[in-house]
């Protein structure tokens, strides 16, 4: 991977979350001097906190599948991705110095489980290489001039950056990796947009990503920390189906949330910002019907002269219980020997499709990553270079790139951080 370049110029790096390292790690191995701005006081913050402190680095599927986890714009990533793919990925780390395991659903985490030992290896990456690693500096302004070349499709180029306190740091090139607006308190705030935005760059609407969903009805608030394990979920917009998934969730004092209702919410979000969604639950996916039927049948048999609500207890969590007696419409006090063939049915219907009314996704500041950003058609797929200034790239959550849970989001990093800094080796 590593190359070699004619001559040294001065790249600037603004960001210093995994785009920004990554891109800074590529643009000094090229030779050239690297200049990496972090307004916070250390690198990595909101890296440090992704995968639950444990940093889920990708997703260790085919790169077809890859691509097939890519929610918007998955196309313009296949440069990307094909210049330093999920395996580079984990070759990357583990010549870093952290060891790599896969767990289900092919994600990929550091042995150790911590996301600080990734951190530590990007760090020791960048000081091997000299980057001039500037922490609790904010960048305020990306500069730039008018190109005297008319044979110049572009009529801008960098010439550097200016900082909080007034100074000006000359540039040959600028790398934009600030992140969205998701987990504002790691310094995600979006000035990258801004600056993109005064440059003449689009910017595609920016709204939350994998992020939890509110619930209309008060009664599933009172399932507050509940966790379900292998459930099927399905979305519909009245009758149709816009997402359907198996796995984990989790029941909050708002709504839901869990692996499987993050992916939702980057599918269902815009359909959700205009009308409200029915969420359905098949709480025993593994059962049939029939099977299903069979099951209560069984219970009744075994517990016939119990009531309802404590004969059915072993087929649900305690806490959902109740609930589930209730939504059935079968009296808590009935004995299990006195429930009607229809009655039975219904309860089976219950099981297979809890439902309840989706209303609005939260604050954008919960989202774990931010959906929009810097419009794709206006970037280089080959080079993450600006088409409308010359020497500008953008890498990382400020393009309007964004994928499924799983490690698809922080490869998109990788991977445009990747190209943007080994782009710059003819400056």
């Amino acid at each position: 991977m590593q190359m070699e370049s004619q001559k040294m110029s001065k790249i600037g790096v603004i960001g210093g979350g995994p785009a920004g390292m990554m891109a800074a790690i590529v643009a000094a191995r090229n030779g050239h001097e690297v200049h990496l701005f972090e307004k916070n006081e250390k690198l990595g913050k909101k890296l440090y906190i992704t995968g639950k402190g444990r940093c889920n680095i990708t997703n260790a599927c085919e790169i077809d599948d890859l691509l097939g986890g890519i929610l918007t714009n998955f196309s313009f990533l296949y440069s990307s991705f094909y210049n330093f793919s999920n395996d580079d990925t984990m070759v990357f780390f583990e010549e870093s110095g952290v060891p790599l395991k896969v767990e289900r659903g092919n994600r990929v985490f550091p042995v150790s489980d911590l996301s600080s030992d990734v951190i530590k290896a990007l760090r020791r990456r960048l000081e091997k290489l000299r980057v001039n690693v500037h922490l609790n500096t904010e960048v305020r302004e990306i500069l730039t001039e008018t190109l005297p070349d008319e044979k110049e499709k572009r009529d801008t180029m960098i010439t550097g950056v200016r900082l909080s306190g007034g100074r000006k740091v000359g540039l040959d090139a600028c790398i934009v990796a600030t992140g969205g607006l998701s987990y504002p308190s790691t310094g995600s705030t979006g000035d990258g947009y801004e600056w993109a935005r005064q440059l003449g760059h689009e910017i595609s609407d920016c709204y939350p990503g994998l992020v939890p969903i509110e619930v209309k009805e008060e009664e599933i608030k009172e399932l507050q920390g509940l966790s379900l394990r292998n459930v099927k979920i399905k979305i519909f917009d009245q009758k149709k189906l816009l997402y359907e998934e198996f796995g984990e969730m989790l029941f909050t004092h708002f709504g839901v949330s869990g692996p499987i209702i993050l992916s939702a919410s980057s599918v269902v979000g815009r359909v959700l910002k205009e009308r409200n969604l029915i969420l359905s639950i098949d709480l025993k996916p593994a059962l049939s019907f029939e099977q299903l039927d069979q099951r209560i049948l069984r219970e009744i048999s075994e517990n016939s002269n119990r009531q309802f609500k404590n004969g059915v207890g072993r087929l649900f969590p305690s806490s959902l219980s109740p609930l589930m007696i209730q939504r059935s419409g079968i009296g808590d006090h009935r004995v299990m020997n006195g429930i009607t063939k229809e009655e039975r049915h219904r309860f089976v219907n219950v099981i297979k499709n809890f439902t309840m009314t989706l209303t609005e996704l939260r604050p954008i500041s919960e989202g774990i990553i931010t959906r929009g950003g810097v419009s794709v058609k206006e970037v280089d797929t080959y080079t993450m270079e600006s088409k409308i200034v010359k020497n500008l790239y953008f890498a990382g959550e400020i393009l309007d790139l964004d994928g499924v849970t799983g490690g698809f989001n922080l490869q998109i990093a990788w991977s445009t951080g990747y190209l943007a800094g080994s782009s710059t080796i003819d400056l």
